[in-house]
């Protein structure tokens, strides 16, 4: 009995869920972006081109930009046990703030320079004390940060072609409850670790026309590779000696290659829109991978099917010119789901999603723009399960996300 829980508590443990994007892909990457649906692939606004679209860097009209920004996300995902049951829980989930650092330099007449540090992946969920699926998952927290030196360089009038190398750090913190009585309750474990890996992002840019503008950016693969997670149990004294204190563990979690194609095209000196395919390569989350350094007779390494399945996202969004300093934007998209209907996990509520956005921008002085941001994310209910627990019910969800940021070009 003891090997059965523990294998079916490590079938799954480092994959989130986040309100802006199926699986754990975080998309606010610039609040004029999340203003218009998050497209940007098509779009040269300022620096926020080094993550979106490098190619598009070198076609800045300034010679320096600089970004900063931060958003926070108030989201909850709501459970209810399969029926005849009537048990419902949702969760409480701490706020988020995801952010980006942008900056950019034309060194040269066709040659720029740029760097970016922000967080394409990551959340926090943490369902409420004693729900029905705290041996699944109680609570979770990880943060990918990367870190993007980027160079562009303009071939012609109409083309410009740009490459970036990545550097992305990731920490997760994971807690679960185990069936087992100790003092202060219920049995406890905890994971946590810290990894470093790397990957790297290109991008097109072309204008064939006047107002014109065709974006085409690869964003690669990054496997996220923890050699020595640290896993703290909290269980009697009987039992101890089935989780070792020392113990560590050895897993993987695919950040997957995004390929995006953007146009807009501006059809007025006040009137701007656009469209963006969002191509994410989730197949490459085939399984997730257990490997304990110290073993038991309880604790072995674990293999679990994933079967994840690539996405494409369907992206829009306007922009209109209200006053000299004054833009106002709104955007919508629609990103399906990866998720294997039968692998449906409390740790991966990823609905398919509806997102509605807007935002403006203010320019107070010449180079400056005080940009805002808003983004309704509704995950569509769903009858799901997750099949190695025979864990059944109704998922949906909601997430709030507002923000600001600035920018500086000269």
């Amino acid at each position: 009995m003891k090997r059965i829980f523990i294998c079916i508590f490590f079938l799954q443990f480092l994959v989130v869920n986040t309100a802006q994007s199926g699986g754990y892909q975080v998309s606010l990457h610039g609040h004029k972006n999340m203003g218009m649906g998050l497209i940007g692939t098509s779009l040269n606004f300022d620096a926020s081109t080094v993550f979106l679209n490098p190619g598009a860097m070198a076609t800045l009209s300034s010679k320096y930009s600089f970004m900063a920004g931060i958003s926070g996300i108030r989201s909850t995902t709501k459970f209810q046990l399969e029926k005849p049951s009537i048990y419902q829980a949702a969760t409480d989930n701490p706020r988020s703030t995801p952010f980006y650092l942008y900056a950019t330099a034309r060194i040269a007449e066709n040659l720029s320079l740029g760097l970016a540090v922000n967080t394409p992946y990551g959340n926090s969920l943490k369902w409420e004390e004693g729900w029905a699926g705290r041996f699944l998952i109680q609570e979770i927290s990880l943060q990918a940060i990367t870190i993007q030196p980027t160079v562009a360089y303009r071939l012609s009038e109409s083309i410009s072609l740009g490459a970036g190398f990545v550097v992305a750090t990731g920490k997760v913190d994971l807690k679960r409850k185990l069936p087992v009585q100790n003092e202060s309750g219920e049995g406890e474990v905890n994971i946590s670790g810290n990894t470093v890996n790397y990957g790297f992002n290109a991008g097109v840019f072309f204008v064939p026309i006047p107002d014109l503008n065709i974006g085409l950016s690869y964003r690669s693969l990054i496997k996220m590779k923890l050699d020595k997670a640290e896993a703290v149990f909290s269980v009697p004294e009987s039992l101890s000696y089935l989780f070792p204190e020392a113990n560590t563990v050895a897993t993987s979690l695919p950040l997957p290659a995004n390929l995006d194609l953007g146009i807009s095209y501006r059809f007025s000196d006040k009137l701007m829109a656009g469209i963006t395919l969002n191509y994410v390569f989730w197949s490459a989350y085939e399984s997730l991978d257990f490997d304990f350094e110290i073993n038991t007779t309880a604790l072995n390494d674990v293999q679990s099917p994933r079967e994840y399945s690539n996405t494409i996202i369907f992206r829009t969004g306007a922009e209109y010119r209200v006053l000299e300093n004054l833009f106002f934007r709104a955007g919508a998209y629609f990103d399906p789901s990866p998720v294997n209907e039968i692998y449906f996990s409390p740790e991966t509520p990823g609905l398919n999603n509806i997102g509605l956005s807007t935002g403006l921008s203010f320019v107070p002085m010449d180079n400056l723009s005080i940009d805002l941001g808003f983004l309704y994310v509704m995950g569509i209910e769903k009858d799901i399960s997750f099949l190695p627990a025979n864990f059944n019910g109704t998922y949906k969800s909601r997430a709030y996300i507002s923000g600001f940021g600035v920018s500086y070009n000269f």
